[in-house]
């Protein structure tokens, strides 16, 4: 070890010593016997002026001061500050000390040193700084020569480091696992200080960490700095390296850090296996080697957890390993979705049943997996609001140093974090898997196989967390092979929208069950609306609070199509007409459709448009989120529609996908529907129609008629008779309740459909009939043995229709 003590100040030193001070010679009797030029030089006195006389006689005050002992020898170095009269006649403060010398006959002689007191002052100071850097400074101290090696270090390093003998040693040399932590520094010290040794740049607040032969067991981290050191010509001697242990400062730092990187990267997503890896990827390596996040079954399915302290609960393992950097892309884990059981005994277990981290320092303890524990580990149950969610494990491997019970607060912090998140994403899966319910029960998942149309869709909610919006299209079979086909848009988004989007869906399925006209209908549903407005008026007036009804400026377009005849009648509640193509040309055109206000707003009209469309039309209804947007006006939305439209014989899923692709590229501002149909008709083979006489002799030969067309179709016998049977009640009914001529119609389709058309606009009435009643089974019977039944009513009467089940596909 080096000398680590300060310089040696007995005797006389720096400004007093006799080489460099002034002096004089003073015999017994303390009168001047030499003066040297030094003195003359401080007082202004010439040797001849002060020989031969007392050196009191110079003094300002002679009786307050005294320049010399009486025993010398007694007080060897005497050092006193006096005030002496300058030559001028001013006084000078003066540090003087007393030395002696040989005998004389006039008794013993002393040298009188004398030096300006300032200049002792500072220079007292100094060394008074320097045995403080030496011996009672906390920074620790290390001089290093032109070879970078040791030749010196004060009390404090070696306090630090420990009793060893660094002399000669390197500065990496000092400790071992050194890693300079600060960039762009080079990677080693020596480096660092030959780069400060060559240019005389000095290097601060450099960041070292490394184990220390006093403590070898654990890290500390140093903050160091380097200078160069020259002598007054400019020589280079070396370089001084002052080093402050910082490694509390510096831990409290990195778990600060840590915490608040982990607001930043946790919970970016509500997604829990996403949530996961981003612990992993928050810990490692800064604070863990190693995570493991297991979650309960329960959590995972979005269910609230039961109550208690989770121990109870099966765990699934939903991470494992190391985490990737936040900003890198997330894989799945190695152990995920597997399911994992820990001994009653087990860390984990003990963080549940404890509520609070545990900490285990050496292997030893089950967890159900046959691999051998790091030597390092500790579990944190995750809860939120009184709730176990789950437990994270973080480990450290061999070689890293072990938890200290410093590190238990922050792991319960970042686990707090993630739990957090965690609890976030459970319920945004609970209310997802609610709102997918909600879209599956309010849209068509499946669109009915017509034989009149063919279809497609496409559905974008512009909520995409959700899954479901405003916006809704159908296709509803109805009487006689027609489709009714509807498209509409809620105003607003997300669930509330599809609640309002699903009631209307609703309410338009049941009114075109009444086989209503497409006018009529919309007219139907915008008094189902105002009931609603009302109502919500009502609870005003009552000082119930309600929130909007966001079916209020509903847009809607509804259409019927008849394949027998080709004919397509359509209206439209403040909507966007649809886009039909010519099946010949491939024009695209779209028909002027007089729109009437939207839903809810008012007691204006509606009106409905005919147009007849030849076999293998399309028409393509969609909502204004598919052709208008944010930089986008409607006429460029038409015309790229038009565009991908015009290869109308592409299939129609590949046109839905084509469209959705060239209007909506990027993210949905609004929602989006599309429904595009294909056109077919129904040839004379599957239609059969004939023009009765209301004469009840013309009811045998209906059932004739009937019966011929049925064996012509090659139908089932069962079907024969009771067709038979149908054709002969709804014809007598015509007869009997009605006037004018009488229509019977057989369509063959996916249902055997038998309609009776007459001029009348009753609706007959099912009812049970009494014992002693002479008619009124008839639509009892038709009722028992048919598919479905029902009346639709049409200008010129109504029409009485009754569907049968085919049990053997038909014949195209």
């Amino acid at each position: 070890m080096t000398d680590s003590k300060a310089p040696d100040d007995h005797g006389l030193r720096g400004p007093l010593d006799v080489t460099k001070a002034a002096t004089a010679v003073l015999d017994a009797l303390g009168s001047v016997v030499g003066w040297s030029p030094g003195a003359q030089e401080l007082l202004g006195h010439r040797p001849g002026d002060v020989l031969g006389r007392p050196i009191d006689a110079l003094l300002v005050d002679p009786t307050a001061e005294r320049p010399v002992v009486e025993d010398p020898a007694a007080a060897p170095h005497d050092r006193r500050t006096l005030r002496m009269r300058h030559r001028d006649g001013h006084s000078v403060r003066v540090s003087t000390a007393v030395l002696p010398l040989t005998h004389t006959d006039s008794g013993p002689a002393r040298l009188l040193a004398l030096a300006d007191a300032e200049e002792i002052e500072q220079w007292e100071a100094r060394q008074s700084m320097l045995r403080g850097l030496a011996t009672q400074s906390p920074v620790g101290l290390a001089i290093y020569d032109t070879n970078l090696r040791v030749v010196w270090t004060n009390s404090a390093l070696d306090e630090e480091m420990g009793p060893t003998q660094y002399e000669g040693l390197g500065p990496d040399e000092m400790v071992t696992h050194g890693e300079v932590l600060t960039a762009p520094y080079p990677k080693t010290l020596e480096e660092t200080m030959r780069r400060v040794l060559t240019t005389g740049e000095p290097v601060t607040e450099l960041h070292y960490r490394g184990r220390p032969p006093v403590d070898p067991e654990h890290d500390h981290v140093w903050s160091c700095s380097y200078y160069r050191l020259e002598d007054p010509r400019g020589t280079v001697l070396g370089v001084c390296e002052e080093t402050v242990d910082i490694t509390d400062r510096y831990l409290a730092q990195q778990r600060l850090d840590l915490l608040v990187r982990a607001g930043g990267h946790l919970g970016t997503t509500l997604d829990m296996a996403r949530t996961a890896r981003e612990i992993s990827a928050v810990a490692v390596p800064q604070f863990a080697d190693q995570v493991t996040v297991d979650l309960l079954a329960d959590v995972l399915d979005g269910e609230q957890p039961a109550e208690g302290d989770g121990s109870q609960g099966r765990l699934v393992r939903v991470w494992e390993g190391p985490g990737p950097q936040p900003d890198e892309q997330a894989q799945e884990g190695p152990a995920q979705g597997e399911p994992i059981e820990y001994a009653p005994d087990s860390l984990q277990a003990r963080s549940f049943t404890e509520g609070g981290p545990v900490l285990e320092r050496s292997a030893g303890e089950g967890t159900g997996d046959e691999r051998p524990p790091p030597p390092s580990r500790l579990a944190v149950p995750l809860r939120a609001e009184g709730n176990t969610l789950g437990v994270v494990t973080f480990a450290r491997e061999r070689d890293s140093e072990p938890f200290g019970e410093g590190e238990l607060s922050v792991a319960g912090q970042l686990a707090a974090r993630a739990a957090v998140s965690i609890d976030n994403a459970r319920r945004y899966t609970r209310e997802h898997a609610a709102a997918l319910m909600l879209q599956r029960s309010l849209l068509p998942q499946k669109l009915p196989r017509l034989t009149g149309v063919e279809l497609a869709h496409r559905y974008l909610p512009a909520d995409s967390m959700v899954g479901v919006g405003g916006d809704w299209f159908d296709a509803i079979a109805l009487s006689g092979a027609r489709v009714g086909l509807v498209v509409g848009d809620v105003v607003g988004h997300g669930l509330r929208a599809a609640a309002t989007m699903g009631r209307l869906r609703t309410s338009v399925r049941v009114l075109a069950r009444l086989d209503l006209a497409p006018d009529d209908l919309l007219a139907r549903l915008d008094d189902v609306i105002h009931h609603g407005v009302g109502e919500q008026e009502a609870a005003r007036i009552e000082g119930d609070e309600l929130l909007d009804d966001e079916a209020m400026g509903v847009t809607c377009l509804y259409a019927v199509y008849d394949p027998v005849s080709g004919v397509c009648r359509m209206a439209s509640a403040g909507h966007l007409p649809p886009a039909v193509v010519d099946p010949a040309e491939g024009s695209v055109t779209f028909p002027d459709l007089r729109a009437g206000p939207p839903l809810g707003l008012g007691n204006l009209p509606f009106e409905s448009v005919e147009m007849t469309l030849p076999a293998g039309s399309l028409l393509a209804l969609f909502t204004d989120g598919l052709v208008r947007g944010r930089g986008r006006d409607l006429d460029t939305g038409l015309n790229d529609l038009s565009a991908t439209l015009s290869e109308h014989r592409r299939p129609l899923d590949e046109l839905c996908d084509g469209a959705v692709a060239k209007l909506l590229p990027s993210s949905v501002e609004d929602d989006a529907a599309l429904l595009l149909v294909r056109t077919r008709t129904l040839g004379g083979e599957q239609v059969a129609a004939w023009d009765l006489a209301p004469d009840p002799e013309e009811v045998s030969r209906a059932r004739a008629l009937a019966t011929a067309q049925v064996r012509a179709w090659e139908l089932d016998t069962e079907l024969l008779i009771t067709t038979e049977l149908v054709v002969s009640e709804l014809v007598t009914n015509a007869i009997r309740y009605a006037s004018g001529p009488i229509q019977l119609r057989l369509i063959r389709d996916q249902t055997l459909i038998c309609e009776v058309s007459d001029t009348g606009h009753t609706s007959p009435h099912l009812r049970h009939a009494g014992m002693d009643d002479e008619g009124g089974r008839g639509l009892f019977l038709i009722a028992q043995l048919t598919q479905r039944w029902g009346t639709r009513h049409s200008f010129s009467g109504k029409t009485i229709w009754a569907e049968q089940a085919m049990v053997h596909p038909p014949r195209t």
